[in-house]
């Protein structure tokens, strides 16, 4: 899930949390239904009675959003991929799949789920509005909204941008014709850049012509989708870096370690301040014990140092590591995860390395240099 999320609920095993930006759009999709569309679609109605149909209808639109990305994870648990979370945010929702799909027809079966989701969601509220039960007001009002807004996701989605769905379903079609899912990505990111600039673009005149919130609300859709796509560029040869690359080829295989009985002030002195370090792994007679990092140390009060032993602050076992055979995609993917800075590499609990984040900025940084591909 989301730095910044809070769980809310938990559906078919999957987390479902809120970004704090949620909230942010929450309020502002609310004040533009509330003092914008209703009015100007259903004039007459008491300012309240305005308020309360956009809160409905902002309601039922996140609803609608989590429908949608429910589908997309049905579908990929349904084909093997696991699903960690689903997150409401500032641009909608995002389900957070543990892995990416292994071949391009599972891929696709999982993107083109959503916006067909969205396009039985309309025609469910299409064949509520048909049974006549809401005749006019806020009801009705609300349902008429509910079918434009699942067109208009469906609509928005389809677009053969990556990482929109319609992207990821162009990625799924060029990766089955060529059997490059690299190259594959490259193509649709690139469709992705190209939509996304032209809603820059498309904002921008809006907002000189006057219609300033739309202008601007297209511009940062645009920045986001140009944005996310240059992301996947990127992540994409991050993962043709380390397709065959072993941790033992990127860690240090001499880490500082230091023992657990020894005291905090000591390690302060010897370790962070002389030697610039941040972090000592915790070992006793070469077995892994635990790690100190100096967010460790900031928890406790410099008066304290001397009499505590490092095992008193450590973060001990059982701790995330990898073994030196292990793929460094597993490994990014591990440190991503779970929001680690360096991971302890072990063979049978005995320590024979550290992987640090340096330690893999600096390998790529040489790899692009030297102009490997």
């Amino acid at each position: 899930m989301m730095k910044g999320s809070l769980r809310i609920a938990r559906i078919v095993g999957i987390d479902i949390g809120i970004h704090y930006t949620w909230i942010i759009i929450f309020i502002l999709i609310c004040w533009s239904l509330a003092a914008g569309y209703f009015p100007a679609e259903y004039p007459g109605w008491d300012g309240l009675v305005y308020w309360a149909t956009a809160a409905v209808a902002a309601i039922l639109l996140f609803v609608s959003v989590l429908v949608h990305e429910l589908a997309h994870s049905l579908m990929a648990i349904s084909r093997g991929v696991p699903v960690k979370s689903i997150t409401l945010f500032l641009l909608g929702g995002l389900s957070n799949l543990e892995a990416e799909p292994e071949k391009p027809g599972i891929e696709f079966a999982i993107a083109i789920v959503g916006p067909l989701t969205s396009v039985a969601l309309a025609g469910l509220f299409w064949a509520l509005d048909l049974t006549g039960l809401a005749a006019e007001g806020p009801v009705k009002a609300t349902i008429v909204y509910m079918i434009e807004i699942n067109v208009l996701l469906a609509a928005f989605n389809i677009l053969p941008g990556f990482p929109l769905d319609g992207g990821r379903v162009l990625r799924a079609i060029l990766w089955g014709a060529t059997n490059d899912l690299r190259k594959a990505t490259n193509i649709a990111a690139t469709v992705g850049q190209v939509f996304g600039w032209a809603m820059i673009a498309w904002g921008a005149f809006w907002a000189l012509t006057g219609s300033i919130m739309g202008g601007v609300w297209l511009i940062f859709i645009g920045w986001f989708l140009n944005s996310a796509a240059e992301a996947s560029k990127r992540e994409m040869e991050l993962r043709a870096i380390w397709l065959n690359v072993k941790v033992a080829s990127v860690m240090n295989d001499r880490p500082e370690t230091v023992e657990g009985g020894s005291n905090v002030e000591a390690l302060v002195n010897d370790v962070y301040v002389k030697k610039g370090i941040r972090s000592a792994v915790v070992v006793e007679d070469g077995k892994l014990l635990g790690i100190v990092t100096l967010a460790d140390i900031k928890k406790l009060a410099p008066d304290a140092w001397r009499a505590t032993p490092i095992s008193k602050v450590m973060t001990p076992q059982p701790l995330k590591t990898v073994t030196p055979g292990d793929n460094m995609k597993t490994a990014v993917r591990l440190m991503a995860e779970n929001g680690l800075n360096q991971l302890p590499v072990v063979i049978e609990e005995r320590l024979v390395g550290i992987l640090n984040r340096a330690d893999i900025i600096r390998y790529v940084q040489i790899h692009h240099e030297l102009g490997k591909k």
